[in-house]
């Protein structure tokens, strides 16, 4: 595998001119007509499986529902809640079966992309040049698609005193309280909170392991609580801080409509952006369907969507340099600067590291809440 530094930064409000990008003119709307080959062979299989896409995320709700009425295709959605590692074993599990608990698509962390491109199917979509080189597999096996910077959400009737870093959370006043939005063994959006976390405490994006003994710390203390946590759960108060990527917590924001009050943090330092990637199964049920998926993920109307829940789109570049995205939309998006962006190398490094030693080190066992 490649070595590139993964410098497409995109925090690059202001320097999208940076990029190189081929005037490829973008899909506005993704194939439309009933009459576009792709759009008929989807509609034939009438059906695309999708798993591990919360409503609330990335506002993957509307996604679909947009998708769904664009092109009357049915949405099978498996297992909303389900982490990266859980994606790939659903492909593996359903190799041999196009039954309904097989995937078409999946939404995975960096790091799960080219380790098991064997497992996709290779295609391009039409505004494959718009997607910087180093966001994407060169043979189409995978391809970023949106990313964000891990921040804190704040039940603020709860807990007013509100952590500005990640030291604070280690402070008592925090105890039975914070919470990770996964299972670290599985979880990208976890592990990737456990890489922050490193950043935070003297690690470095080459080595994690300070991320470990700093949840070692958080968990003895008892400040850890040891479910996965979600909207829901700090909307209740049970969960009243909870680390996860910042467009979740501001979609949070949104819909709690001030009850609770809520605040969103991005942490002083360890200001740690993740990128996500798409990927077509190899052992789709309903291939064309994928693909008809990607075209809509990654025309305009697509990457606006993901905008419009707080994340930055892979061709978020290339639509500000064509002045496609409303004004009131880009300044949705909050100040990540100084954020940065790990190679896929130090992703698989440090996923390794912590999903390997999190039990010995950390011995948390972060379950879903029942």
């Amino acid at each position: 595998m490649r070595t590139n530094k993964f410098v497409f930064n995109m925090i690059a409000l202001l320097v999208a001119a940076s990029f190189v990008l081929t005037a490829c003119g973008g899909q506005s709307e993704g194939p439309a007509s009933s009459d576009d080959p792709l759009v008929k062979a989807a509609q034939a299989e009438g059906m695309l499986t999708t798993i591990a896409l919360p409503h609330d995320w990335c506002n993957y709700g509307e996604v679909i529902e947009t998708f769904k009425a664009k092109y009357g295709i049915e949405v099978n959605e498996l297992n909303p809640d389900a982490g990266s590692g859980d994606e790939i074993e659903a492909i593996k599990a359903n190799m041999d079966n196009k039954g309904p608990q097989a995937p078409d698509v999946v939404d995975v962390g960096f790091s799960f992309g080219e380790p098991n491109k064997d497992l996709f199917m290779a295609y391009k979509v039409s505004t494959w040049d718009s997607i910087p080189g180093e966001a994407k597999s060169a043979d189409g096996y995978w391809y970023g698609d949106y990313y964000g910077v891990m921040a804190f959400l704040v039940n603020t009737d709860v807990q007013p005193d509100v952590p500005q870093d990640w030291a604070d959370l280690l402070d008592p006043k925090y105890k039975g309280q914070v919470a990770l939005s996964g299972d670290p063994r599985t979880s990208n959006q976890a592990i990737q909170a456990v890489e922050a976390a490193a950043l935070a405490n003297g690690g470095s994006l080459d080595d994690s392991q300070m991320g470990l003994e700093y949840f070692a710390d958080l968990n003895a203390s008892g400040n850890l609580i040891p479910l996965i946590a979600n909207n829901g759960l700090v909307a209740k108060g049970e969960i009243p801080v909870r680390i996860t990527w910042d467009y979740n917590a501001l979609s949070a924001i949104d819909s709690f409509e001030g009850n609770p009050a809520a605040t969103v943090v991005i942490p002083q330092t360890g200001k740690f952006a993740g990128m996500y990637v798409q990927a077509i199964s190899a052992y789709a049920p309903h291939p064309n369907a994928a693909k008809l998926w990607m075209e809509f993920l990654y025309s305009d109307e697509g990457q606006l969507l993901w905008m419009k829940g707080y994340c930055h789109p892979v061709r978020e570049a290339d639509m500000r340099a064509r002045g496609v995205i409303p004004a009131d939309l880009a300044a949705k998006l909050p100040d990540v600067t100084g954020a940065v962006f790990p190679t896929a190398d130090q992703l698989i490094t440090a996923k390794d590291l912590i999903t390997k030693n999190w039990d010995s080190v950390v011995g948390a066992d972060i379950k879903k809440a029942e």
